[in-house]
């Protein structure tokens, strides 16, 4: 990035008046309207005129050199087995296999929404789903299915299309009753006069 030159920032005290209310000796003199209207767009006339901003973007930082993330990756990695030794140490109780696949992230995933679908839930406890929740989870499902294309084995890629499918036609089942206009009333039998 080129770095912009900063220009010479001068305070002058503009004000007439002291703070007893007198006269300052060096108070500037008084400038007509017209005076202060031409001296502003002279001003304006001394700036060279720039092209409209385009709306700035976030600029992301720089990522950390090669060296940086393997060695990173190589103190990540010894940490976790030393927590996985203390763990051992200790006795304590965890799953045989605790490594992260991309099947194991999809059906996260899909759990979620379909907690947020409503459609898992604590036993005799009414659903209660939250859709832009879910709808945002499954665009994620999505958006990965997206990016990983082209990476993904035949097991992961069907994995991946069922689970959208399967969610995308419980959102759409949900969104249909939310959405469902009440049914009309029907008559009431009761209700009608009937001559005897």
């Amino acid at each position: 990035m080129a770095k912009q030159e900063k220009e010479e920032f001068v305070v002058a005290d503009r004000r007439k008046f002291t703070s007893e209310g007198e006269l300052r000796q060096d108070a500037p003199p008084d400038q007509s309207a017209s005076e202060q209207k031409s001296e502003v767009a002279e001003k304006q006339k001394a700036q060279p005129v720039a092209a409209p901003e385009a709306p700035a973007r976030e600029e992301m930082p720089t990522p950390p050199s090669h060296a940086e993330q393997h060695a990173q990756n190589q103190d990540y990695q010894a940490a976790g087995k030393k927590i996985d030794s203390l763990l051992d140490e200790a006795g304590a109780q965890r799953p045989p296999d605790m490594e992260i696949t991309f099947e194991r992230l999809i059906a996260s995933l899909y759990m979620q929404a379909m907690s947020q679908l409503g459609l898992i839930r604590e036993e005799n406890t009414p659903p209660r789903p939250d859709v832009i929740s879910a709808r945002q989870t499954i665009d994620t499902i999505a958006l990965l299915g997206e990016k990983t294309k082209g990476n993904l084995t035949e097991r992961e890629s069907n994995m991946l299309q069922n689970i959208l499918f399967e969610l995308r036609m419980a959102f759409l089942e949900i969104t249909n009753v939310l959405t469902r206009p009440p049914a009309p009333r029907a008559p009431d039998p009761r209700g009608t006069n009937t001559k005897k």
